[in-house]
């Protein structure tokens, strides 16, 4: 009993999972020593025993990170088949558990095997990937390294320029980090980088520094490396005697090397070896029985027995060889197949941050100039025109608004699709928020002469806790859609109940109209960005064709679904379902506040002082203009050092700074403003909208950011507060 229960406690032990992990790590750390002494048969051993308890263990983060360590001794013995379908198998388990911070070992790793392959840009593609990655995941050791390899294949493309600037940061980053071994070997590289780019003296100065690192920290490999770098660059200039000493010691130690590898003998050899094995003990079985002098049949029949089952069995393990060998080869195929696969999927992820990127250039290069045609429309409108110019100035400003319109339809599409939507639930009243947006659009129905019916189902509650917003923008799309392909007719927009649990109630929504209808052709792509009817369609009716894309895209977020019934020439409906929270607390009142009118302002602008940095003229006037008629000063400069100056020697109140001017950008301005003046009001006055942008202007110390361009009233407001949180008041609109 007592055996028992000594055999009971050690079962239990070994199935810790902390033991176990414990046990996976040791031989993972074994199986690094054993490499480091080139010894890589013992390293592959012990990656081996550390994946049988990993997958015997479920353990799957574990069994990625093996693979990729084992791809590593797979590439140093050119069995590059192998390798790839180690990798691809720790990647896809990466991906699927999103172990990020592994992921990015094995990117690395993946441009380390097309290094080999020779296909430099798809490695310095991985090596972009696995950097990225690091950063996501603040890891700042993985950078280093995956900057020395980065760097290794620039010079392998001859690109020695970028090679150098790369390089430049892996030994700035390894000293730092004090990783000797990536320091050492960055330098000796960089000396590489130096020759090429012909500046002999500086390529042995860096060289040299590598290798006494290598020295004095005994890093065998990049020591080897390091000696005949400095033995062909000593070469270069002429130096022979210390070229032929640096050379020597090179194949010194190289011999060294030699003798220390050992590599394992693969599967071919190791069968062969088996079957020649089981081949000995044959033909020495066969000497035994002829040796054999008894006349005892049953003894004979064993023996021929015997011989016989050792024969079936030699053909048996030659058979499952070869079964194994066809298995091999399908299983590399697949797993080939699935790396394209992968590669397919990251060149789609990177195609939709260039196009991300590719946005967020194009709208603020849009943005800019029309600051200048919505300001100054607005502006020319105010100011008594004559009335022959008023209508074509109403058209220049409705021009404006439908370009903005279109560039917002556009940011609102890419943040959709890039999942970066975020929701911003509230108290509303639902039947309230339908009466203001059918109000708002009955002109436009009007000059349609379409008739808007509204039904709200009597037995459901009108208040909510959910995105008011965004519903609103889904209803408006719908009914700004109907009114447009609707003359002379009816819009009906119905709500009511589907379902109720608790306090979740399943509401649906319909916008039925009778306008020109919808073929069953276009229903099937209608919720597809810059989808129309047809050009025909598009020119008489306008839009942009992001309508329904969006509306599609937020009913999504708000876990709905949307569907449409129509025929042509008798009318559509368009139906959605969403979940709202019923509450008892009513939406909070909004009251409209007067910012700068001259009867009703508290505030006193006497002494008030504006700075703006601003680098375009045109916008320069206008925002001069705007403050002037709100009772503010202002000065104006065009650039971020003359912003710098001004506020260093003057008292003002409020900065408003622009983003892209010559010379230093106005984050670059602020962060200087930032180490003298921490409390100072900076607006980041900015046609960049993209929300990836966001968290550097929070760095650099930017109050707070108004987009241009900007609507009057919320310009106002934000300069109002500013203004009246010295004296205790705020505005509330």
């Amino acid at each position: 009993m007592l055996l028992g229960i000594v055999a009971w406690s050690q079962k239990t032990i070994q199935d810790d999972p902390e033991i176990q992990q414990s046990n996976i790590n040791h031989r993972i750390d074994r199986s690094q020593e054993e490499l480091e002494k080139f010894n890589y048969s013992e390293a592959q051993r012990n990656l081996d025993e550390a994946l049988k308890i990993a997958k015997k263990t479920k353990n799957k983060k574990s069994i990625a990170i093996i693979n990729t360590h084992r791809a590593k001794i797979e590439l140093i013995n050119k069995e590059l088949d192998k390798a790839f379908i180690s990798l691809n198998e720790a990647i896809k388990i990466q991906n699927e558990i999103k172990d990020d911070a592994n992921l990015a070992n094995s990117y690395k790793t993946l441009g380390e095997f097309y290094i080999v392959k020779g296909d430099y840009y798809k490695a310095t593609d991985y090596f972009k990937s696995a950097k990225n990655l690091f950063e996501q995941e603040e890891l700042e050791h993985g950078i280093p390294q995956t900057l020395l390899l980065e760097g290794k294949t620039f010079m392998l493309l001859k690109n020695y320029r970028t090679a150098r600037a790369v390089l430049e940061q892996a030994t700035a980053h390894s000293k730092k980090l004090g990783l000797l071994k990536t320091q050492s070997e960055a330098l000796i590289n960089h000396g590489l980088v130096y020759n090429e780019l012909g500046n002999n003296v500086k390529a042995i100065e860096l060289a040299n520094n590598g290798l006494q690192i290598a020295k004095n920290n005994n890093f065998t490999a990049i020591l080897n490396d390091g000696y005949l770098v400095v033995s062909n660059l000593h070469n270069t200039i002429g130096n022979y005697q210390l070229s032929r000493n640096y050379l020597s010691n090179h194949l010194i130690l190289s011999d060294s090397i030699r003798n220390l590898t050992t590599i394992s003998s693969n599967k071919e050899l190791e069968t062969q070896f088996l079957l020649d094995e089981k081949n000995d003990r044959i033909k020495e079985l066969e000497a035994e029985a002829k040796e054999e002098k008894e006349d005892d049949g049953v003894r004979t029949l064993i023996s021929i027995l015997s011989v016989a089952l050792i024969t079936i069995l030699s053909l048996l393990t030659l058979s499952l060889y070869k079964n194994n060998n066809i298995r091999l080869k399908t299983n590399n195929m697949l797993h080939k197949k699935n790396g394209e696969l992968i590669i397919a999927k990251e060149k789609a992820e990177l195609a939709s941050k260039t196009k991300a990127n590719f946005l967020s250039t194009v709208t603020h290069e849009l943005r800019t100039p029309l600051y200048a045609v919505t300001g100054l429309s607005n502006m020319l409108l105010e100011e008594d025109p004559k009335p022959s110019q008023i209508q074509h100035l109403k058209s220049l400003k409705f021009s404006g608004d439908y370009l903005l319109t279109f560039i917002n339809d556009i940011l609102q599409i890419n943040k959709i699709e890039a999942n970066k939507v975020n929701l911003e639930p509230e108290p509303f009243n639902l039947r309230k928020k339908i009466s203001n947006i059918i109000l708002a659009l009955n002109n436009s129905a009007e000059d349609n002469n379409v008739k808007l019916h509204f039904e709200f189902d009597k037995n459901l509650p009108e208040n909510y806790i959910a995105d008011q917003i965004k519903i609103s923008q889904i209803l408006i799309n719908l009914i700004g859609n109907s009114i447009k392909f609707t003359k002379d007719g009816d819009i009906w927009i119905r709500v009511y109940q589907m379902a109720v649990k608790d306090k979740i109630y399943k509401l649906r929504f319909e916008v039925e109209d009778n306008g020109i209808g919808i073929s069953q052709e276009k229903q099937d792509k209608m919720f597809e960005s810059f989808s129309q009817g047809s050009i025909q369609i598009n020119r008489k009716y306008g839009g942009t064709g992001l309508g329904l894309s969006i509306v599609k895209g937020l009913i999504d977020i708000l876990n709905g679904e949307i569907h449409v019934k129509s025929e042509l020439d008798k009318g559509t409906t368009f139906y959605f379902e969403i979940p709202l929270e019923y509450t008892e607390v009513k939406e909070i009142a909004q009251t409209k506040t007067s910012y700068f009118d001259k009867e009703t302002n508290e505030l006193d602008l006497t002494n008030v002082k504006i700075l703006v940095v601003e680098d375009n003229k045109i916008n320069q006037m206008i925002t001069k203009k705007i403050l002037t008629k709100m009772d503010l000063k202002c000065d104006i400069v065009d650039n971020g050092e003359e912003a710098v100056d001004m506020i260093k020697t003057n008292d003002y109140n409020i900065i408003l700074m622009d983003i892209h001017m010559p010379g230093i950008s106005g984050i670059e301005a602020t962060k200087i403003v930032r180490t003298f003046d921490k409390e100072l009001t900076i607006f980041a006055l900015t046609a960049v909208t993209i929300e990836d942008k966001m968290h550097e202007f929070e760095e650099a110390g930017f109050t707070d950011i108004i987009p241009k361009p900007f609507k009057q009233e919320e310009f106002e407001k934000k300069l109002y507060n500013a203004l009246a949180s010295k004296e205790g008041k705020s505005a509330t609109a």
